[in-house]
C-alpha cells in the first residue's frame, strides 16, 4: 500500500528522511544504513585496520582488507553508504530518468509525431519511488552485510583520542593503521538571510513530495545544473543562479553552451555573472535579492537549492589528537594517501579534489595497498573520468588541452560533430560533439571531453584508451557496431589516420598505381 501523503513538503533536519512515521521506504533505508537496534561489538584488542567513515571510499576498504583477511573495524555516525547511496547518486539519478520520460513523453509529438500529451504528472509517486528503490539498493551497503563479511561495525561518533586509536560510545578501537573517510558536506555561503531552514541542498532536496511551483537554485555547477534540469522538466519554474558567465565553468565553454542552451529550451531563467545579496524568507516566498551588472534586482521563489560546492568532513573527528594535519580543503595526504601520522590514511572527499563515487572507490584500493602492504601505489597514477547528467550529457577523462600545455605537452585538437554520426541523427540527438586532446605528433589521447545523450556511457573506451595508453591507429582498426553513438569515436580514430596521410605520401601512392595501372 502506497504511504499517504503528507501535509509537510519538506523536513528541516539533515538526516530527517530517516524520521517520518508515514514513509515505509525511508524506515526500510534507515534499518539497513543505521538500525535502531544495532548493537556495537566488543572491540577486538587491536585491529590491522579501523576505518572511521561508511561513505563509498570507507565501504571499499573496509570490504577490501577484511577480504585480505586483516581484522577490520568499520565506524559509522551517520548512514552507511554515505553521500553517494542517501544524498547523491541514487536519488538523484532516479528523479533524472523520469524528468528525462516526462521531457520526452511531451516532446514525442513534434519529435516523431506521436501522439499529444496533456495533463500533469505525479511527482509525489516520482519521489516515492526513488525512496523505494534508494531502500532496496541500501540492502548492498547495510551495517549487517558488511558484519557479515567479518567487520566490526561500529555506529555511533567516532574520534581518534591518540596517534594509534579511535574512541566510539567508550570503547577505544586501537589499530595498526587507519583509513580517514569521512566524506564532504554541502558548502553554505555566507548570505545574508540564508539560515538554516531556509534552504535545501542535496541532503534535504530529496526529502520533497510536492512539485516547488517556484525554485531557485543557487549554483550553477553539475549538482544545481542537473537538479535544475530535472525540476524545470517536472514544471517549476526554475530560476538558477551563478557568478560565473556560463553554465559548468569547469568544462569547454563551447561543451558547456550546448548544456545551457538546452537548459534554456526548458525554459530555466539563468541568472549568471550575478551576485547573490541576501534571501529573505516572507509568507510570499523566499525573496533573493542579486546584482547583476549594477543593477540590483529581485525574485521571488517558494524553495532554494544551494548548491554551490562541497566541504571535507575534517572537523570534529579528534584529528588534532591524531597529529593528522588537515585545513579547509580536507586531511592532507601525500601520494600515497598517508597523512602526517604515517600510521593514517585518507581517502575519498575528505582528502581528494575529484568528490565522486568512482574516484574514492578507487583511492581506497590504493589506501588497502599502502597501509597494509608494501605497496607504493600512487594516487597521481589514477585517470578520472566523470560525467555531469544533464540533458545532453557532457563527460570527461584525462587532461583538458590547458591541462596537458601546462604540463608540456604539445596538442593538437580534433572535434567530430554528433551531427555527422548517423545514430546520432536517427535517435534525434545530434547535439554534441566529441573532442580528443592528442600529443602533438603521436597518435596518444590526452584527454577527450563528449557531449552526447548517452555521454557517460560511450566515454569507458575513451577512458580505456587514456589510461592503457591504446593509441588512435588502435582504436581506428577495432571494429564498432552500425549504427551506434559510441561509432564517434571510431570516425574520430579515422579523422585522424587520414589527416596522416601527408601530400608526399599521397604522391608516393599515385605513382604506385600509375605503375601498376
Amino acid at each position: 500500500m502506497a504511504d499517504p501523503k503528507p501535509t509537510r513538503t519538506r523536513d528541516t533536519e539533515p538526516e530527517a528522511f530517516v524520521e517520518p512515521t508515514w514513509c515505509i521506504h525511508n524506515q526500510a533505508l534507515l534499518q539497513q544504513v543505521h538500525p535502531s537496534d544495532w548493537v556495537n561489538p566488543e572491540p577486538a584488542e587491536r585491529y590491522h585496520l579501523v576505518v572511521v567513515g561508511a561513505g563509498t571510499a570507507g565501504l571499499v576498504s573496509a570490504a577490501g582488507a577484511a577480504g585480505l583477511g586483516a581484522r577490520v573495524a568499520l565506524v559509522e555516525r551517520r548512514l552507511m553508504g554515505g553521500d553517494c547511496l542517501n544524498y547523491g547518486c541514487v536519488p538523484s539519478k532516479a528523479i533524472i530518468r523520469p524528468a528525462r520520460a516526462w521531457h520526452g513523453a511531451r516532446r514525442v509529438a513534434e519529435d516523431f509525431s506521436g501522439p499529444e500529451v496533456a495533463g500533469e504528472g505525479d511527482f509525489y509517486a516520482v519521489m516515492e519511488r526513488m525512496r523505494r528503490l534508494r531502500a532496496e539498493i541500501s540492502r548492498h551497503d547495510s551495517a549487517q552485510r558488511f558484519s557479515d563479511l567479518g567487520i566490526d561495525v561500529f555506529i555511533g561518533e567516532g574520534r581518534f583520542v591518540a596517534s594509534d586509536a579511535v574512541e566510539v560510545d567508550s570503547r577505544r578501537l586501537r589499530f595498526r593503521r587507519a583509513i580517514i573517510a569521512t566524506g564532504a558536506r554541502p558548502f553554505i555561503p555566507p548570505i545574508p538571510g540564508c539560515d538554516e531552514g531556509c534552504y535545501l541542498t542535496n541532503e534535504t532536496i530529496f526529502n520533497l513530495t510536492e512539485l516547488p511551483t517556484r525554485l531557485g537554485v543557487i549554483g550553477a555547477g553539475p549538482i544545481g545544473c542537473e537538479l535544475s534540469q530535472s525540476f524545470a522538466r517536472f514544471g517549476s519554474r526554475v530560476t538558477l543562479f551563478d557568478m560565473a558567465p556560463h553554465v559548468l565553468v569547469r568544462e569547454d565553454a563551447d561543451a558547456a553552451q550546448i548544456v545551457q542552451q538546452s537548459m534554456l529550451r526548458d525554459g530555466i531563467d539563468l541568472e549568471l555573472g550575478v551576485e547573490v545579496l541576501r534571501v529573505d524568507n516572507t509568507p510570499a516566498g523566499k525573496v533573493i535579492h542579486f546584482e547583476k551588472e549594477g543593477e540590483t534586482l529581485e525574485t521571488t521563489v517558494d524553495e532554494l537549492l544551494v548548491a554551490v560546492g562541497r566541504t571535507p568532513n575534517a572537523d570534529g573527528i579528534g584529528l588534532e589528537a591524531a597529529g593528522v594535519e588537515f585545513n579547509q580543503q580536507g586531511v592532507i595526504v601525500n601520494d600515497r594517501l598517508q597523512t602526517s601520522n604515517k600510521k593514517i590514511f585518507a581517502v575519498g572527499d575528505v582528502a581528494s579534489a575529484y568528490k565522486f563515487t568512482h574516484t574514492a572507490d578507487a583511492l581506497a584500493r590504493i589506501a588497502i595497498q599502502n597501509s597494509l602492504f608494501f605497496f607504493r601505489a600512487k594516487a597521481s597514477d589514477l585517470v578520472v573520468p566523470w560525467c555531469t547528467y544533464t540533458s545532453p550529457e557532457i563527460a570527461h577523462v584525462g587532461m583538458y588541452e590547458k591541462d596537458a600545455r601546462e604540463k608540456g605537452f604539445e596538442v593538437d585538437k580534433l572535434t567530430i560533430p554528433l551531427a555527422d554520426v548517423d545514430r546520432a541523427v536517427l535517435d534525434g540527438a545530434d547535439e554534441g560533439f566529441l573532442r580528443l586532446y592528442i600529443q602533438k605528433g603521436k597518435d596518444r589521447i590526452l584527454g577527450a571531453t563528449l557531449v552526447a545523450e548517452h555521454a557517460g556511457d560511450i566515454l569507458g573506451e575513451l577512458s580505456l584508451a587514456v589510461t592503457a595508453g591504446v593509441g588512435l591507429n588502435a582504436i581506428s582498426g577495432v571494429i564498432h557496431a552500425y549504427p551506434t553513438q559510441a561509432e564517434v569515436i571510431k570516425k574520430a580514430a579515422d579523422t585522424w589516420r587520414r589527416g596522416k596521410l601527408t601530400p608526399t605520401a599521397k604522391k608516393v601512392f599515385a605513382l604506385f598505381f600509375r605503375l601498376f595501372s
